[in-house]
């Protein structure tokens, strides 16, 4: 077989069917394929590849060696008319993740705000997707999710926090959803596993290999250390993080987090902590509305310094490559499409234009 770094392309509409039935022969229930399908589909037309459909075969095999519970739904522990203890029942995380997000919503348009804590969940995928069906229904949001352990503190040289991401979506007026999804390291730990996959280097600055040395080798990487996002800041998000998902709703934290990739005798007890509210909490929906379209305005045409040909607002990029890869389709490594290929007939799933496109590589 001819390996190239060409990539090929493929209707996001088939990859997701394709994801949906994987993971429905790998054991989710219908709501449940669907949802983490189009979840997974949803980040690679974003452009978030790294979550994207590359995380169908570790979520298969942690549904298959009995670590991840299919056929689950949220409970309710406990809730107030503005808040909720959410238990994911160790379902799988995008559809966990998503019920606990509707819930939020549900309380935030009756009460004004709502906050929601979620324990006993699983890899949730990118937190953005969730602020953007919260800020669709003209809601405010900021989400945050811990991970395994794999960054260490400012100035440690052993792993403590996970890569621990956070995300703020606010509404707007006749501008795009103004959206932030960001790990709190220099890069999310998946880009790294993504080019270690795809047999490429990473840049120096993003990873240290496990002796505290700077590394472009995207393996040692995986086998070292992410650094935290501006050094001793960075250290400060995550330890918030870790604090709000983790320790406040009873979830895992830290190093207490079962990795996704190498634990397969135990849950991950990953835990999400949001807060959700109305945009008339103090002013009128129409006036903040108003407003975050004149600061989006002003800041986009801010003068710009040398090398640069635009400002982007959070979330602009992601939207640009959302709408580039809807008519372009998704592009995939050939290695992410041969894995594909392969657990399709596996799970005696229809692959065709899978193998067609490997021959035609």
């Amino acid at each position: 077989m001819k390996m190239t770094k060409k990539p090929l392309y493929i209707d996001y509409r088939r990859l997701e069917k394709l994801a949906y039935d994987i993971l429905l022969k790998g054991g989710l229930s219908e709501m449940e394929a669907q949802e983490t399908a189009t979840h997974l589909v949803r980040a690679n037309l974003r452009g978030v590849d790294s979550h994207g459909i590359t995380r169908v075969p570790i979520y298969l095999k942690r549904l298959h060696v009995g670590v991840v519970r299919a056929k689950a739904d949220v409970s309710i522990i406990h809730e107030t008319p503005v808040s909720a203890y959410i238990d994911g029942n160790n379902g799988i995380g995008p559809y966990i993740a998503r019920k606990t997000t509707e819930i939020a919503i549900e309380k935030a348009k009756k009460s004004g705000v709502a906050i929601v804590g979620l324990t006993n969940a699983n890899h949730l995928g990118t937190l953005g997707y969730y602020s953007e069906l919260a800020v669709n229904e003209g809601l405010i949001t900021f989400i945050t999710a811990n991970a395994p352990a794999n960054m260490p503190p400012f100035g440690g040289a052993e792993k403590y926090f996970g890569t621990n991401p956070f995300s703020y979506g606010f509404p707007t007026g006749r501008e795009k959803p103004f959206i932030l999804d960001m790990a709190t390291s220099v890069v999310s730990k998946g880009k790294i596993i993504l080019a270690m996959k795809n047999n490429e280097n990473i840049p120096l600055g993003w990873a240290i290999d496990k002796n505290g040395q700077e590394t472009t080798n995207a393996q040692e990487a995986v086998d070292g250390l992410v650094l935290p996002l501006g050094g001793p800041k960075g250290y400060g998000l995550a330890f918030m993080v870790d604090i709000l998902s983790g320790i406040m709703t009873g979830s895992n934290w830290g190093p207490h987090i079962n990795d996704l990739y190498s634990n397969f005798t135990e849950p991950q007890n990953v835990g999400m902590f949001a807060i959700v509210l109305r945009p008339d909490l103090f002013i009128s929906e129409v006036e903040f509305k108003k407003k975050i379209d004149q600061a989006i305005s002003e800041v986009r045409n801010l003068k710009l310094q040398k090398g640069f040909d635009r400002i982007y607002i959070p979330g602009e990029i992601e939207t640009i490559t959302l709408e580039k890869r809807r008519s372009e389709g998704v592009p995939l490594t050939i290695e992410t499409v041969t894995e594909l290929e392969r657990l399709g007939k596996e799970l005696e799933v229809n692959v065709d234009f899978l193998t067609d496109l490997i021959q035609m590589a």
